[in-house]
């Protein structure tokens, strides 16, 4: 008998971002594994949601099919309260990409609330999935989360065709939303150092999730003196990123933390070489000989690194075949959904023995 479930998310499931992808990815291939589910959005300003867009989610989940569990996004899940979700706790899963409380730009305020917030929330799921190794230590250390109820799920690749990369010059590439967090600002400063070398950026990501980011990026770059050198394309579909990839010969990731860094996996799959951040998840993601990997919010550092890079084409290519032998061994999206597919399989079989 198949498990039923719903896949519970704020907005818009095609918002380009690593975790929507993930959610969509995961989405389509449960059925595949015994589970058959279906997405439920919430509306409202999440993950700062307004006391009315609280009262409509939880009558959303109120009035969905009780025998489905309910697999929440983090994104919405943090933001709910505890007293409003105990009403659900024996279908609840938790799915977590990036704990709320920890991202870039809350107030202390906020960020306090938050994760009072999302402890509490976490304390009623039945299981709780996370996308990485670190992830899962940080809701164990900081979220009280029991060892026993985390569950790593780590997202899937594609199998893609390796890049070249053996541009000249040297085409870097960036890809995540303009957000904080990202650390594009870090990255403009450090890029502000390299005019001496022949290089160009191309930066893929939303410029809508966080106008203001977005607005100061844009005005970093003029003031850096580099609009002729660096291309916000914004976000793209599925094709135009992949041959971004495919025509790139460096890949850069400035973020300051990350709860896995799916598109890191992306570019191991391509065997590109990398620059990144030890910031959070990141500095796991990437193997030790796929890439450079330097201090989150550090321009002279990550300057370095890229100059390191940018004047050896030889080194470039020894990192490019470690990140491509890495890619292949990243799991697949079925991988993915079959371990939570199991998770899933096992909280309805307890919630049947106790019913």
């Amino acid at each position: 008998m198949m498990c039923l479930a719903l896949l519970v998310f704020p907005g818009r499931l095609s918002t380009p971002t690593g975790g929507y992808a993930y959610d969509r990815e995961v989405l389509a291939r449960l059925p595949a594994h015994g589970v058959e589910a279906a997405p439920l959005s919430l509306d409202g300003a999440f993950p700062h949601p307004a006391p009315t867009d609280v009262a409509a989610a939880l009558d959303r989940l109120k009035s969905s099919d009780s025998k489905a569990l309910l697999l929440v996004d983090g994104l919405a899940l943090g933001a709910l309260p505890a007293d409003g979700l105990a009403q659900f706790a024996d279908r609840l899963v938790a799915l977590v990409h990036h704990p709320l409380a920890l991202e870039e730009g809350l107030d202390p305020g906020q960020s306090r609330r938050l994760l009072a917030s999302e402890t509490a929330a976490l304390a009623l799921a039945r299981a709780v999935i996370t996308t990485s190794p670190a992830t899962r230590r940080t809701l164990e250390a900081d979220f009280a989360v029991p060892a026993d109820r985390l569950v790593v799920a780590e997202p899937g690749t594609d199998r893609v065709d390796r890049a070249p990369a053996d541009g000249a010059p040297p085409r870097l590439l960036c890809v995540g939303s303009v957000i904080p967090r990202k650390g594009y600002d870090v990255l403009v400063a450090a890029l502000a150092g390299l005019k001496d070398l022949p290089w160009s950026l191309t930066l893929i990501g939303s410029l809508d999730l966080d106008p203001a980011a977005s607005a100061a990026l844009r005005q970093a770059i003029a003031v850096a003196g580099l609009g002729d050198r660096i291309v916000l394309s914004g976000a793209v579909d599925r094709e135009r990123l992949a041959a971004a990839y495919r025509d790139s010969d460096l890949f850069v990731h400035p973020s300051l933390y990350e709860g896995y860094g799916m598109v890191l996996a992306e570019a191991l799959r391509h065997g590109l070489p990398l620059v990144c951040t030890t910031g959070g998840a990141a500095c796991e993601t990437v193997p030790d000989g796929a890439g450079l990997k330097v201090a989150p919010g550090d321009p002279s550092a990550l300057a370095a690194a890229l100059r390191r890079l940018l004047s050896a084409p030889r080194e470039r290519r020894v990192l490019a075949d470690a990140a491509f032998a890495a890619g292949r061994r990243l799991p697949g999206w079925d991988d993915t959904a079959a371990r939570i597919a199991a998770v899933l399989r096992r909280v309805a079989q307890a919630r049947k023995e106790t019913q």
